[in-house]
């Protein structure tokens, strides 16, 4: 049984993560130019690119809030209808931000595609009740 504070704990989750990852697409730009020696050191400049830029870090804090949220609201959720509706949520929060954000617009499949995600969610969610 889902209840209505825990479905709306989990619609907050999956906003959470659907507006942050387009986020931290944008302030993860220009990792490409980095270079280093040998793998290690790449690695280790990638690292340091990212740990010292706040257009990525604030948006990874947010995300990962997110995730403590989630693990808050598991706790009184089924699992077999929590998972499928926060992650499928998420595919259309981001879908929403990024295009917000100006990432291309989004082909008339992924607006039939979320159509069909909500309608399945809903019957998801109407099955517990």
């Amino acid at each position: 049984m889902l209840s209505l504070g825990s479905l709306l704990w989990l619609i907050v989750v999956a906003a959470v993560w659907g507006f942050s990852t387009p986020l931290i697409r944008h302030g993860s730009a220009g990792i490409e130019k980095i270079s280093g020696s040998n793998p290690l050191n790449q690695w280790l400049a990638e690292l340091m690119f990212l740990a010292t830029n706040w257009k990525y870090i604030m948006p990874f804090l947010i995300n990962q809030s997110g995730s403590a949220l989630y693990t808050m609201a598991l706790a009184s959720s089924d699992l077999s209808v929590a998972v499928p509706l926060t992650n499928s949520l998420t595919f259309i929060f981001v879908t929403i931000s990024g295009r917000l954000l100006g990432e291309a617009d989004g082909k008339p499949a992924s607006y039939l595609g979320m159509t069909l995600v909500i309608c399945g969610i809903s019957l998801c969610v109407l099955s517990t009740v």
